[in-house]
C-alpha cells in the first residue's frame, strides 16, 4: 500500500449505513452561517450513488414547497454529521432520474421486502 492509500484509509468513515438507490434518508449536514455553525437536516430519496472510496457521493431529492430540490453530499465529508435510513425503497434502476417527472404520491417508491430469518 502506498502513502496515498494510507492517508485515504484514515479519512474513510465507518459509521455509515448501507445505502441504495430508492432509500429515503435523513442527512444531517453542518452549515456555516457567518461565524455560527448549525446542523441542517435534509430528508429525501436517494436518486443516485456515485464514485467509490473517498470520492463517494449521493444525490438526494425532496419536494420543498412544491418544487423539487436535489442536493449532492460527499459521504466521507467531515461536514456530514450523520446519515439515517428512514426506509428502504425498491428500485430497479441505479439512477432514478424518472422521479424528476413525478409529483406527489407518484414519486414514492414501494418499500423493499425483507426476508425473515
Amino acid at each position: 500500500m502506498n502513502v496515498l492509500d494510507e492517508i485515504i484509509q484514515d479519512q474513510l468513515r465507518t459509521d455509515l449505513p448501507e445505502l441504495a438507490s430508492g432509500d429515503t434518508v435523513r442527512v444531517s449536514a453542518r452549515v456555516v452561517e457567518g461565524n455560527r455553525e448549525r446542523i441542517q437536516v435534509f430528508e429525501g430519496t436517494v436518486m443516485r450513488l456515485r464514485g467509490g472510496g473517498i470520492t463517494r457521493s449521493i444525490t438526494v431529492r425532496r419536494i420543498a414547497s412544491g418544487v423539487g430540490v436535489e442536493r449532492t453530499f460527499k459521504i466521507n465529508s467531515p461536514r456530514i454529521d450523520k446519515i439515517e435510513v428512514v426506509r428502504h425503497g425498491q428500485a430497479r434502476r441505479a439512477q432514478l432520474y424518472f422521479l424528476r417527472k413525478r409529483v406527489g404520491k407518484a414519486a414514492t417508491l414501494r418499500e423493499r421486502r425483507t426476508t425473515k430469518a
